[in-house]
């Protein structure tokens, strides 16, 4: 089944020349040119990707992404013609999957996009190698391997690996971690992700006793290295 990618861009000609591209490729793509109007279809209909422009009438970039990190993982690139740093870094730790500055290659867009769906894969027996050993996630069974021997993780310990295996590379803030695991508890504290992140790195340490799986990136937050 072909991919569905959706592309947020106000400027119309540049949305329906990455549309051809994108189709040319396999993929059926559609075009919105406002935010608001594409935060109702990210509600109604989600894509598999959302290509996703900074600067929208209605709805900015910015506000969609952190309206939909809180229920959803989509996988999302950011693109703007806006280059200072603290937009990039803004966009990724609010949960961007990747950043693209115009002006752009529809070439660069299309391979960044198979490269993202191909990293962004969150399939039920999601498997990552680390260190020369192979980490083996089964969903359903709520199980982690590693090199074949079961890791001994509460449910809490599992979630967090499984949402940090899912996405080898990306940075995940506290705040993003802690809503994955407390969906319906919004009074934890952002600290009972150090305790479970303190636990499962103490479980994950026997299998990899010379690198750090789950490395900690000051002041944003936690990414697991593949």
């Amino acid at each position: 089944m072909s991919r569905r990618i959706l592309i947020v861009e106000d400027e119309t000609d540049l949305a329906q020349i990455l549309a051809e591209y994108l189709q040319r490729d396999g993929f059926v793509a559609t075009t919105i040119a406002d935010g608001l109007v594409a935060m109702s279809e990210l509600r109604r209909a989600p894509p598999d990707l959302l290509l996703l422009d900074l600067m929208l009438p209605g709805m900015d970039g910015i506000s969609i992404l952190r309206e939909l990190r809180k229920t959803s993982e989509l996988p999302v690139i950011m693109v703007t013609a806006r280059s200072e740093e603290i937009d990039r870094l803004l966009g990724l730790e609010l949960g961007a999957d990747d950043y693209i500055c115009k002006p752009y290659s529809p070439r660069e867009v299309v391979a960044r996009v198979k490269t993202v769906l191909r990293r962004t894969q969150a399939a039920a027996g999601a498997t990552a190698t680390v260190a020369g050993s192979v980490l083996e996630i089964d969903a359903e069974a709520l199980q982690a391997c590693v090199g074949g021997r079961k890791l001994e993780l509460t449910p809490k310990e599992f979630r967090l690996l499984q949402v940090l295996a899912a996405r080898p590379g990306r940075v995940f803030s506290r705040a993003q971690l802690l809503d994955a695991l407390y969906a319906d508890n919004l009074e934890v504290s952002e600290r009972a992700i150090d305790s479970h992140l303190k636990n499962l790195r103490r479980k994950l340490a026997p299998a990899f006793p010379d690198e750090e799986p789950i490395r900690s990136i000051y002041g944003i937050g936690f990414a697991f290295e593949a």
